[in-house]
């Protein structure tokens, strides 16, 4: 099965407004990038059952599930900005965090009945349909964050909802392989699998790459905002930064399979590291724009490569546990990461945001080094 049908919208709009209808929403700054952590672990808690449905019942019916939970969060993020709840805008990010986890299995979907060494141009294509999320997701925003009157960014989530519900439609009509009835998981035990040394490097740069790309995405446009910069000026820097995010998946599977999983997720490590390094010559808008396309593109080929170590470590029988267990460890991880970064941020300033960053970066450098001189 390929597809490269990909609702990011709801990535780029998500990220443009979180932490700022946070802020908005929430009793203390404390608490302003809380209902993006609720997304992460949104995320976490729901991609393990999110596999289980998959593998019982064929990919489809998990893209449908996700479906109904993309619509339920903007309908429910209208209702808590209305009614001014901080609490139910939670309950849509876990919900959003939700739809998220199945947007991201579009990728190991992608690879399904194809030949090894034409999975990860696979993996890459499919996450290149992220593009939309850069150049509507944030204009989206731009556009409808003022057309309500009662309340600022409703309209944007009614749009988002109304995203998520065309997104289901079109999915409708991708095909995919039915598991067979009464189908029993006839694989090696999960535990050996997780325990191989491709694997573990496959999950800790996958972590590192994601945790540092979420902590400063999600910091970032409060970050501007507490500098004295526009919304207006937020909304293009998380626009190109999702266009970097996904604009060199059109050439990174081939780099891939050119040089190796393992150097193209060490170049993606190093780039996130560099985009942190940018953070420290100012904290004018294009220092922010700037930070935010390179983290991109660093994001890209880091996880990517990741993705398509993972292909490398089960076999066909084996996919759907392994995927989800890797998905799992990396959202979980993302959870922390963007726990803190509010608070962080709130108490420390944005210099110790981009200091804090380094720290999951060096042991993935340290273990991708390892896993090179073994391969």
């Amino acid at each position: 099965m390929a597809t490269r049908v990909s609702p990011s919208t709801f990535w780029g709009e998500h990220y443009a407004t979180g932490a700022i209808v946070g802020s908005m929403l929430s009793p203390s700054p404390l608490l302003a990038t809380l209902p993006i952590t609720i997304f992460v672990l949104g995320m976490a808690a729901c991609v393990l059952p999110i596999g289980q449905l998959a593998r019982k019942h064929g990919r489809q019916a998990s893209f449908m599930v996700g479906t109904g939970a993309g619509v339920l969060t903007g309908l429910l993020a209208i209702v808590a900005l209305l009614y001014d709840s901080f609490w139910l805008y939670c309950v849509s990010t876990f919900l959003g965090g939700a739809y998220a986890a199945v947007i991201l299995s579009f990728r190991f979907a992608a690879t399904d009945g194809l030949p090894a060494n034409r999975r990860p141009q696979a993996l890459s294509l499919v996450m290149a349909g992220g593009i939309a999320a850069g150049i509507i997701g944030s204009q989206l925003v731009t556009h409808t964050m003022n057309l309500w009157s009662a309340q600022m960014f409703a309209a944007t989530f009614l749009g988002q909802a109304l995203v998520a519900a065309i997104a289901g439609i079109i999915l409708l009509g991708v095909k995919s392989p039915k598991p067979a009835k009464h189908q029993q998981y006839e694989g090696r035990p999960l535990a050996n699998i997780a325990l191989q040394p491709r694997f573990i490097s496959a999950v800790v740069c996958g972590a590192a790459s994601y945790m540092v790309m979420n902590f400063l995405m999600t910091s970032a446009p409060l970050a501007m905002h507490m500098h004295g910069h526009s919304q207006e000026a937020s909304n293009l820097g998380m626009q190109w930064h999702v266009i970097a995010m996904y604009l060199p998946s059109f050439f990174t599977g081939k780099l891939i399979v050119r040089f190796g999983a393992i150097r193209i997720s060490a170049f993606g490590i190093s780039l996130t590291a560099l985009s942190a390094v940018i953070g420290f010559f100012g904290e004018g808008v294009y220092h922010f724009w700037a930070l935010l396309i390179l983290l991109g593109v660093g994001w890209n080929f880091g996880f990517l490569g990741a993705s398509a170590l993972v292909l490398e470590c089960h076999r066909p029988e084996e996919k759907n546990q392994v995927q989800s267990l890797n998905d799992f460890i990396i959202f979980g991880l993302m959870a922390l990461g963007s726990l803190l970064s509010g608070g962080i941020l709130s108490s420390y300033g944005w210099h110790i945001v981009l200091w804090a960053s380094f720290t999951p970066l060096l042991p993935a450098a340290i273990i991708l080094i390892l896993a090179k001189r073994k391969a």
